[in-house]
């Protein structure tokens, strides 16, 4: 190698030992690390002793059942070895406790003062018409609360034994039990539960009685860990997981999700409210009087074998007082995404105390979401409290806002009849100018719309007001729990897909796209669809013009491709469509009976002939004729340049 090859070599190697020297952590740094090295080796050395206590205790509490007086003694002192001050919980016999009303039951286990179960007597789940819909049960959900002891021990609250304490009625009718874990002192921790008379929102506190003798020092938070599975409880499941997903809200009113199909987890900085694990049409709602903070959140979705939709987990701490004077204080909903029901408990709330708790109910965009609270579940409650039949309800409605879009939809059927009865003259002008012309055809076309008072923009613009409308049903039809489980003619369940055919083959494309169904209201929907697009094509002539012949099967194509995407959609969706459909294919033949073409191109021929003797240039005209002298300025100072 050449000199310059090893000047290059040592300047590189120069260039790295600077790198490394300037980059090399210092002693506080690395003792930083190390520390936190440790740290984190101590808690996991930690956990998996508590992991083997765990173990342990339950081998003991077996052994308790069968132990004989020469035993006992042995247990006992391997209990309090494992346990410390908590022995006296860890050893017992599980017991269940019920606090229900006409909303919820709940079933309360002593193992862990834990919710085992949590019912509601008012729904059903899907192909269920016995048993009340249940929430969880069991090992479906699990709420833990971490305790680290004094002499260094990490205890499980849901490997401990509570002891039940007499169910009190308050005041107020409310239902209240208290779970006590012991301590081989006098200092215990409550659990107290307290279920109103006729509520979905439970109470629950944690009450410490001078614990701060048996826990760490300086303890003044708890470690929450909270699991879910969420179980399949409607038909479509496709459908169910799109609106499945974990929801929570930081302190104020801002509320974020986690992702609805894949796997997300998200470790959230802030302040939290509220955390909701959500389903279609149910949810389980952690709520802390307090905040949430460092809060890890997980979904998971879940295999269709499995017969659950997601695994939702969270680990956050929480304010604790292990002297007693300041109860840790929560609400648990459990109950249906009502929008009237959730939106009730921030009546008569100030602002900043508010839950927003209705926002759990998607609604669309905002301007969709504002048509949907003001107008459309306002017409829904009015017409459902009038005590008709939920396909009547639906057809009402369909009717009223049919009649409220009526001016916009009216508009733009003249406007289009107004270019349709025009087109003769706007061929002869297409004839007279060849497309090298185009400027003077443009010209001559924005002339004669002058002319005859006809603005291209005036079918769009009605259009574009009704489209919010349009939206809103689109996404309140989904989330109306009031549909789920009503039958109308042949659908058996309003809010999920009423398949009139089904097959178990997987059909590649179609059993992706389409499913292993085919729903009715959705085929009557595309039937009706490809039927009003038919009656439209018969006023529009296509010529030998080949982009004209190909938008116009572009338009047969359109409900088919409708199809495909509805067929999973509730069916009250597509009946609301279908008779939307229906009332807009009627409105079209009115219209074309009320405005005759000979009428109404007489009608501008008449204002054609005003205009040309008192001209008058609205502001969209004259602004697209000032356009096009610029275009044409423009083109001639480019022809005059490429002259030169």
């Amino acid at each position: 190698m050449d000199k310059n090859t090893w000047i290059g070599f040592g300047l590189i190697a120069v260039i790295i030992i600077a790198f490394s020297l300037i980059n090399r952590p210092s002693k506080e740094e690395l003792e930083r690390r190390r520390h936190y090295q440790d740290s984190v080796a101590y808690v996991q050395q930690l956990e998996y002793e508590a992991q083997k206590a765990a173990q342990a205790a339950e081998q003991l509490n077996q052994q308790a059942v069968q132990a004989t007086d020469n035993t006992t003694a042995d247990l006992q002192q391997q209990v309090e070895a494992l346990y410390g001050a908590f022995a006296p919980a860890a050893i017992g016999e599980e017991q269940f406790l019920t606090l229900e009303n006409s909303k919820v039951r709940l079933l309360i286990t002593t193992k862990g003062g834990r919710i085992w179960q949590a019912q509601l007597p008012e729904y059903k789940a899907y192909g269920d018409t016995i048993n009340s819909l249940s929430l969880f049960a069991g090992d479906e959900a699990m709420l833990d609360f971490v305790l680290i002891t004094a002499n260094n021990r990490i205890l499980h609250t849901k490997d401990l034994y509570f002891e039940p304490l007499p169910i009190v009625l308050t005041a107020d009718g409310a239902q209240q039990l208290t779970l006590r874990l012991h301590t081989d002192t006098d200092a215990a921790i409550d659990f107290i539960y307290t279920l109103p008379a006729d509520d979905y929102m439970l109470r629950f506190n944690i009450q410490a009685n001078g614990v701060q003798q048996v826990l760490a020092q300086n303890t003044n938070y708890l470690e929450m860990h909270w699991n879910q599975l969420i179980p399949q409880q409607e038909r479509g499941r496709k459908f169910e997981e799109r609106y499945a997903t974990l929801q929570y809200m930081y302190k104020g009113d801002d509320i974020e999700n986690l992702s609805e199909s894949k796997n997300d987890h998200k470790q959230v900085a802030g302040r939290l409210r509220w955390i909701a694990y959500k389903d279609q049409f149910f949810s389980t709602v952690f709520i802390a009087d307090d905040a949430l903070t460092s809060a890890q959140l997980s979904s998971t979705p879940m295999p269709k074998t499995s017969g659950y939709i997601k695994n939702y987990q969270t680990k956050a701490s929480l304010a604790f007082d292990p002297n007693g004077i300041q109860p840790t204080s929560f609400r648990f909903y459990l109950g249906p995404n009502h929008y009237n029901i959730l939106k009730a408990y921030d009546k008569g709330v100030e602002k900043a105390d508010r839950l927003y708790l209705k926002r759990l109910v998607p609604l669309g965009w905002k301007i969709v979401a504002w048509i949907n609270m003001i107008l459309v579940i306002p017409m829904f409650d009015l017409f459902m409290s009038w005590g008709m039949h939920i396909g009547l309800v639906i057809l009402l409605m369909t009717l009223v806002i049919k009649l409220i879009i009526l001016p916009f939809t009216f508009t733009s059927y003249r406007s289009t009849a107004k270019m349709r009865v025009l087109k003769p003259q706007i061929d002869a002008i297409n004839e007279k100018y060849p497309p090298e012309k185009m400027q003077e055809r443009q010209q001559a076309t924005m002339a004669l719309y002058q002319k005859a008072g006809v603005s291209p923009m005036s079918g769009c613009l009605p259009m574009l007001f009704q489209l919010p409308i349009v939206m809103a049903m689109f996404w309140f039809f989904p989330t109306a729990i009031e549909l789920r489980g009503q039958s109308f003619l042949w659908a058996e369940d309003l809010s999920a897909y009423d398949a009139i055919l089904t097959w178990n083959a997987n059909i590649p494309l179609i059993s992706w796209f389409f499913g292993n169904h085919l729903s009715l209201f959705c085929l009557l929907m595309t039937v009706t669809n490809i039927l009003y697009t038919w009656i439209n094509m018969q006023t529009q002539a296509t010529g030998n013009d080949p982009s004209a012949k190909v938008m116009k099967w572009m338009m047969y194509l359109m409900p088919i491709f409708f199809m495909y995407i509805f067929n999973d959609y509730a069916a009250g969706l597509s009946y609301y469509y279908f008779v939307s459909l229906l009332m807009t294919i009627l409105q079209t033949y009115i219209f074309r009976w009320s405005i005759d073409d000979k009428k109404l191109l007489k009608q501008m021929e008449a204002k054609a002939a005003k205009n040309a003797a008192k001209p008058k240039k609205s502001g969209l005209m004259a602004r697209l004729e000032k356009m096009q002298r610029e275009q044409q300025a423009y083109a001639r100072e480019q022809a005059k340049k490429r002259s030169r």
